[in-house]
This record gives structure tokens, sequence and C-alpha cells, in this order.
């Protein structure tokens, strides 16, 4: 039987089967409209055979309690079009095998969990900057939901308007973390995408908001490990100016060897399966589909 997960991110979907940490096929492509784009992660699936369940990453905010009628919905996204879009019944109705679903974060959360950096760990945050920001977070080996799913991106940190006058980029905050430090931010600030961004200024106001965000998830959830991954948290070089922004916004406060100069590399830390770890955390998450 076949394992089948998708990463639905807010730019691409990856569409997968595999086992373990190995994918068997795989495929990628934008993100456009639900209907084409749901379309394709059928036609995807619908040619495997013995497909046995699907796991979905989606990006948010997505209704993730089994017993809301809106479960499986996209929510109140930014993203244009997708605001109110059922993901599963679509891919249920068509392919006819359990779905299971949580959001994008917590799929690459669980991938790392069970195949990566975080493996073997009680509690760690799993943080991915790109288009937005979002974060999951592993409590006693599971994804804590409550309310909904913890918004990480969307805290709230000091923004000095005189050094900084960019208003910030989050259509309902503003001036969010994702509003400040986004792949979005990155490029209605300066202008350019982060790829071609190379002035040090650029960078080090990054990893200051960056370093404060993570702060608060440090002091907040006192997690063991946090895992940075997305298209802008692994750009060149970021991660060791996160690391130094984190120390110091902690100011010393918290006594472990993990936030002290010599641990702080190994708290800090890439994904270890890289821009695979949403779709292989999908598949993880299909097998305990009911």
């Amino acid at each position: 039987m076949s394992i089948g997960g998708i990463e639905a991110g807010g730019t691409r979907w990856t569409c997968a089967v595999g086992g373990g940490s190995e994918v068997e096929r795989i495929e990628s492509f934008p993100t456009t409209t639900p209907a084409a784009t749901l379309g394709r992660a059928i036609e995807f699936f619908a040619a495997v055979p013995d497909l046995e369940a699907v796991g979905v990453g989606a990006f948010g905010p997505v209704e993730v309690n089994r017993s809301s009628p809106r479960w499986g919905t996209i929510t109140t996204t930014p993203k244009p079009g997708w605001r109110d879009t059922d993901v599963v019944a679509p891919l249920a109705a068509a392919l006819g095998v359990p779905i299971a679903l949580d959001t994008d974060v917590n799929a690459a959360a669980v991938g790392e969990w069970t195949y990566g950096a975080a493996r073997g760990l009680d509690s760690f945050v799993y943080l991915t900057v790109g288009t937005g920001i979002g974060g999951g977070a592993f409590v006693h080996g599971r994804p804590v939901h409550g309310l909904l799913h913890p918004e990480i991106g969307h805290m709230l940190v000091p923004h000095d308007r005189r050094r900084d006058p960019f208003p910030g980029s989050c259509p309902f905050h503003g001036d969010c973390l994702e509003g400040l430090a986004s792949g979005t931010a990155l490029r209605e600030r300066w202008g350019r995408p982060g790829e071609e961004l190379d002035d040090p200024q650029v960078w080090e106001l990054e990893a200051e908001y960056l370093g404060l965000g993570l702060a608060n998830v440090v002091l907040v959830l006192a997690a063991e490990r946090i895992v940075l991954g997305g298209g802008v948290g692994s750009a060149p070089g970021l991660l060791p100016r996160i690391r130094a922004r984190l120390r110091e916004a902690l100011a010393g406060y918290l006594d472990s060897p993990r936030l002290a100069a010599a641990g702080i590399d190994a708290y800090l830390v890439a994904p270890a399966l890289g821009p695979r770890a949403g779709v292989i955390g999908a598949i993880e998450l299909a097998r305990a589909a009911p």
C-alpha cells in the first residue's frame, strides 16, 4: 500500500508518496487557484496504485479541529482566492481514502521529530520563514492544538519606527513578526526579494526581528530546541546572526547551557530534512489517519 503527503504551501504545493524519510515519487507545482491546485493534487494521487491515505500540511489559518463542521477549511488567509476554501472534502471525495490534516509547519515539525533535527526530544518548536512566518510547537511528542493552532508568526515584537519606518506587510496586524520579517516584508521594504539582497544591513535587521520573536518563543514555551526552516530562514549567514540576536534579547535571564555561547549552535538549528521536512511530515500524518 502507498501513503501520500501534501505540503500545501501558500506559494507551492508538493505532493509525494513514500515511507520513512524517503520519497518514491514527488511533484511540486505553484499554488494558483483552489480548483486548479487541488485538481493537480488529485491527478497526482489518482495515478498512485493502492493509495491508502493522504496527509495534508496546509497553509493557514486552517481549521484543524475534527469536531468542527469547518474542519479542513483554510479560513482567514490573506492569500487571494483561498479564504474559506475546503481542502479536505475535495481530496476525500475524489480519492476515496482517509485524509489527515494539520498546518504546514506542524507537518514539517512531525517530519523533523520523526526523522530529523528533533528526534528524541520531548519538546521543540519548528519555525518557517518564507513568504509568511509560521510556527509549530511540539510538546510531549504531539503538535500543540487548542483554540485553533499556534500562530507564532503573528506575535507582536518591538518595532522602532524611527529606525525602521516600514509599516509592515501583514494585512491584519501590520507590523507583527510576519509583517516585519517574512519574505513578503523583505520584498516590500527593500524593493527586491530576499535572494537578491546582499546588504549586511538587510540581514542584521532581519536577524534582529527574528531574534526578538524567538526570544518570546523560548520564554513562553521553554522548548528544548528550535528548528528554523523556510526559504528566508535558510539564507546564507542568517542563522548565526539570529543566534547572536536571540542571546542578546534573552540577556542572560535563562541560566541554561543550551542558550550559552557554547550551546546555542545546537539549540537553534536548521532542518535536518531540508525542504522536504513538510511533505515527509505530511506522509507521517497520513499514517495516523482515522
